[in-house]
């Protein structure tokens, strides 16, 4: 089968088109054509992972360490990239009960990887749900990790209707998900963005959007009852005159400071700090797709790159123009 190969750390053109063998399933897996597959923020940094210095990781020392020795620390044990994907079952493993043959399905492989091909296998246990019918493989595949992520997130400070939530970084994976999320538990929604990308986070359904580029969202006399810094790119000490009583900055990437300000608001403030780990489970996806055919949860598509093009689809993302997602197709 064709894979994109990635056997040295580095720019886009270290991503290769190649011939690998093609898997097949065990006694408990199903081998699955890949359709769509993602681009997100995991699949750059494990391409150029030897460029990710402590300071540039998004978490403790720890994390960057063990990271690098799941990754590789010269040359990477992952070679081929990609976390998200969507496609159709085409063979299944004889103690399957939960997936049938031709099964349209979408799903999520964690930091294992390996969607960036045209087949993969994944145990039935595995995050993996059928295909959302409302969309299309590729609106489907770029789903499961930030839908998941903000959905168990947003779950670990009990967000619910009347609340007002500001998304800090509302343009991502995670953020754009957790608009619609947090929209769906009821909350007033403030979304922040750079100024390319304020009509993606309205169409998203946010009730406001803020281009942080003009406008400070600490200095404009909104409080709130969340304030979610999606990469940490503000501070508790900016964030806190925005808080209300009893509210909470939430943090998905975090720092040993943030961890000694948790700890710290944990006992002397009534605004807290919340830094938290997702851990994601298949029974989130089935909720997710619930949701989205309920027409809660959408995807917006910016550009879709061939396999063969992985590289080009690197660069546009790496640019910083996407104003949406981004999707290689097989």
């Amino acid at each position: 089968m064709k894979a994109i190969v990635c056997e040295n750390y580095g720019s886009p053109e270290v991503l290769e088109l190649k011939d690998v063998k093609k898997p097949m399933p065990k006694d408990n897996e199903v081998l699955i054509k890949v359709n769509a597959t993602s681009i997100n923020y995991g699949d750059l940094v494990a391409r150029n992972f030897n460029e990710i210095s402590p300071s540039k990781f998004n978490m403790p020392l720890l994390f960057w360490a063990l990271s690098k020795f799941y990754f590789g620390f010269r040359k990477p044990k992952i070679n081929i990239l990609g976390s998200e994907f969507a496609g159709q079952i085409e063979l299944v493993g004889k103690d399957v009960k939960s997936f049938k043959l031709g099964d349209e399905v979408f799903g999520y492989l964690g930091q294992n990887m390996g969607a960036y091909a045209e087949y993969i296998c994944l145990t039935e246990k595995g995050i993996l749900a059928t295909k959302p019918t409302n969309m299309s493989f590729e609106e489907a595949t770029v789903v499961p990790y930030g839908a998941m992520t903000a959905l168990n997130l947003l779950r670990k400070v009990e967000v619910r209707s009347g609340q007002k939530v500001l998304i800090n970084g509302a343009s991502g994976s995670i953020g754009s998900a957790a608009v619609q999320i947090a929209k769906y538990f009821g909350a007033e929604v403030t979304g922040v963005c750079s100024t390319s990308r304020v009509e993606f986070v309205k169409a998203l359904g946010a009730d406001k959007v803020i281009d942080y580029t003009t406008d400070d969202f600490t200095k404009n006399g909104e409080t709130y009852d969340l304030i979610f810094d999606i990469l940490g790119k503000s501070s508790f000490q900016r964030c806190k005159g925005s808080l209300k009583q009893n509210g909470y900055y939430l943090l998905a990437s975090f720092k040993i400071k943030q961890l000694y300000e948790m700890l710290w608001t944990s006992m002397f403030n009534s605004k807290k700090v919340i830094c938290a780990l997702s851990t994601e489970k298949a029974e989130d996806l089935h909720f997710l797709k619930e949701l989205i055919e309920k027409g809660k949860i959408i995807s917006v598509i910016d550009r879709s790159f061939p396999l063969e093009q992985t590289d080009d689809a690197h660069r546009y993302v790496e640019s910083g123009q996407k104003k949406g997602f981004v999707v290689i197709t097989m």
